[in-house]
């Protein structure tokens, strides 16, 4: 017959490694399970981080789409504001040229004023500019 203590030993280690094996399969369960739970947050976060990068480059395309739209905005205020400071510059110009020419042509008969003047009445032509002669010289030399 056998030992009785042999099947009893027996008995306790196969229930011991049978324990031992529960406990093996429930830790390699739970390590299976956590790593498939990291690898569903894993393609979540994946999954989110392509929605984020394909909304950041639509963010992207949009702002650089408004930013063409603004250039071009600014490039055709600018034409238009230059076209008018051009008409503006233009027309100051030809109102200087006019004004320009009044002037010389009121220099032009006041010469020829002065000058008849000078001719009919030569001594006191000659005394008023040594009169102005004078004054200038004495403001120069305060100086």
């Amino acid at each position: 017959m056998a030992n009785p203590n042999s099947a009893n030993d027996l008995q306790r280690d196969a229930a011991a490694a049978a324990d031992e094996a529960g406990n093996d399969l429930r830790e390699g369960a739970g390590k299976i399970r956590d790593d498939i739970r990291e690898t569903a947050q894993n393609i979540r976060h994946n999954a989110s981080a392509e929605r984020l990068m394909e909304k950041g480059a639509g963010l992207v395309n949009e702002a650089s789409d408004a930013g063409r739209e603004y250039v071009d905005r600014a490039r055709t205020a600018g034409r238009e504001y230059t076209e008018r400071a051009k008409a503006e510059a233009d027309r100051l110009y030809a109102k200087g040229q006019h004004l320009a020419d009044d002037a010389g042509a009121y220099a032009e008969l006041r010469y020829d004023e002065v000058s008849d003047m000078v001719r009919r009445n030569p001594a006191q032509s000659l005394g008023i500019a040594a009169g102005v002669g004078f004054l200038v010289g004495l403001l120069i030399s305060r100086r």
